[in-house]
């Protein structure tokens, strides 16, 4: 009896939980159906799932051009005070308001941005083409009276000769107009070359910054360090050192000199510096890039910064903007911005940021190298270089989620401080952001404003249709 009562027992637990197998998961809560029938309840469940609405990290929905306007105009308003044009007499602390008559000892006062760096290089080229893009002036006013000071400043340092300089070294060192008139470094000289270069060929005081131009020209050509086979470098921080950072530094320069001259050595000279980079930094299995390459060094950690990335991307765009049809580079510099994009795609983060290392998800969403990469897709969209179906829906994500990260006063938030170059991940992870980290800005002009010529064009048919962003509808789509 003791076993049959075990066996029937267990018999009945085996029939229990077959029973609870077949028994369906409990449904989300349905609407009652009008008339109680099956059918018109199932019919009901379904259109109102269709009627959830996803919980987007981002807004989804393509940016308008007014809406595109609207943070652009932002990021104005804060730059027009925040990155002034203050002149003072250093001798005596008064300002200076006469650009014909200015004391021996005149600086260039800074508010929360300096006007001489590469980073507002970058920003009066965004500026720039604002202007274009939307017809407001303000934009080309912005980068007329800040030009106009530096070249007058520069023209009188040089004139002045020792006097005009700081004598206190450290003073020295900082003076704002010390990259103009003494540039050392591809940072000094690279970006702020090629935005004068772009300025005078819109009419912006050509006279003037002519001198500057040249004079920047000459360190780029002949000055910077180079490996023996003529690639630009650095002996910092270790010797015989690329920083892919550097292709933006001299490309676009050497690009707008070509033009600006007439003179095809310095389109070749670009050339030379894209495909000589990519040679040894380009990773064609990712379609991404390290950061820094050594010499000596006979294997390198693959540290995939974003805006370094960002740097050789932007440089390649530039490039191929004003790059003869007829050049022989041109189809490889092509190819190596498709590669670059198609891997880009593959690590854009989900709510359409990148990473600050673009391949290790855990590292921090950062807006520069976003804003850079939104310029440059959208760019290639627009010149046909990639297709618009298949790369619209990702750069409108990615004009979203920079949108997202320029707050109410035109402040850039998210964006990495200068970086060195590192090989352990630590390094990148851990580097700071800050609205006054000034590498922000000029990118966010420069993809906002190619967004606009977008969403105008190419990009037009952007639209939200059978529940995510598509470029164009097919005669089914609903």
């Amino acid at each position: 009896m003791p076993f049959l009562f075990r066996l029937c027992s267990f018999l009945a637990i085996l029939c229990a939980q077959s029973a609870a197998a077949q028994t369906p998961a409990p449904a989300a809560t349905m609407p009652a159906a009008s008339g109680g029938s099956p059918a018109a309840a199932v019919a009901s469940g379904e259109t109102s799932l269709r009627r959830l609405a996803p919980n987007y990290p981002t807004p989804y929905e393509p940016a308008t051009v007014d809406q595109i306007t609207a943070v652009l105009d932002r990021v104005l308003g804060y730059l027009e005070t925040a990155s002034p044009v203050h002149l003072r007499n250093r001798e005596t602390g008064a300002p200076v308001a006469d650009l014909a008559h200015l004391p021996a000892q005149v600086g260039l006062e800074s508010g929360d941005f300096r006007i001489v760096s590469y980073e507002w290089g970058v920003t009066y080229s965004g500026m720039l083409l604002a202007a274009e893009v939307s017809g407001d002036a303000r934009y080309r006013d912005y980068v007329a009276r800040r030009l106009e000071a530096i070249a007058a400043v520069a023209a009188h340092v040089r004139a002045t000769g020792a006097a005009a300089w700081p004598q206190d070294p450290q003073q020295r060192r900082f003076f704002q107009l010390r990259g103009v008139v003494e540039p050392r470094s591809l940072d000094d000289s690279g970006a702020m070359c090629a935005a004068l270069i772009r300025a005078s060929r819109a009419g912006i005081h050509p006279e003037a910054l002519r001198p500057w131009i040249d004079h920047y020209l000459d360190y780029i050509a002949h000055t910077q360090f180079r490996l023996n086979d003529g690639t630009l470098a650095r002996n910092r921080p270790l010797v015989n050192s690329l920083w892919l950072d550097d292709l933006y530094m001299s490309v676009p320069a050497l690009a707008q000199a070509g033009v600006l001259t007439g003179d095809r050595r310095y389109f070749d000279d670009a050339v030379r510096q894209v495909t000589q980079f990519a040679a040894r930094m380009f990773n064609r299995q990712r379609g991404l890039y390290m950061h820094g390459w050594v010499e000596a060094m006979a294997v390198h950690p693959e540290f995939r910064w974003a805006r370094a990335n960002g740097w050789a991307l932007l440089a390649m765009t530039d490039l191929l903007e004003v790059l003869p049809e007829d050049h022989p580079g041109r189809g490889p510099v092509l190819d190596l911005l498709r590669a670059h994009i198609r891997g880009l795609a593959e690590c854009q983060g989900d709510d359409g940021l990148w990473h600050q290392l673009l391949d290790r998800p855990e590292s921090y969403r950062e807006t520069s190298a976003t804003a850079i990469f939104t310029f440059c897709i959208a760019r290639a969209i627009n010149r046909g270089w990639i297709d618009a179906a298949a790369h619209g829906p990702m750069v409108s994500l990615a004009w979203n989620a920079v949108a997202k990260n320029v707050n109410e006063k035109g402040q850039v938030e998210n964006t990495c401080i200068g970086t060195g170059m590192g090989w352990e991940p630590m390094f990148y992870c851990s580097r700071p952001v800050s609205v006054y980290a000034a590498h922000g800005y000029g990118p966010v002009l420069l993809a906002g404003a190619e967004m606009i010529a977008l969403r105008r064009g190419r990009g037009a048919e952007l639209s939200l249709h059978d529940g995510g962003v598509h470029l164009g509808r097919g005669p089914d789509a609903r």
